[in-house]
């Protein structure tokens, strides 16, 4: 195997990861772990009152 064909190879199949990844990145089954990621910075942020008694409720209605 010479240096071209290896070269090929290689270019052909970093190619079709790369289309792997973006059809991932895409796809409507990632969406809700995209969203859960897209939020985690705020979990650190201390809640005022109002927001703490709001999800006091929305957890017994949840129940």
């Amino acid at each position: 195997m010479d240096y071209a064909l290896s070269g090929s190879i290689y270019t052909i199949l970093v190619f079709v990861s790369f289309i792997g990844v973006v059809i991932w990145a895409y796809s409507k089954k990632s969406k809700n772990n995209f969203d859960e990621a897209q939020m985690l910075i705020f979990d650190d942020e201390p809640k005022t009152k109002s927001e703490s008694k709001h999800d006091k409720q929305e957890s017994k209605t949840d129940e």
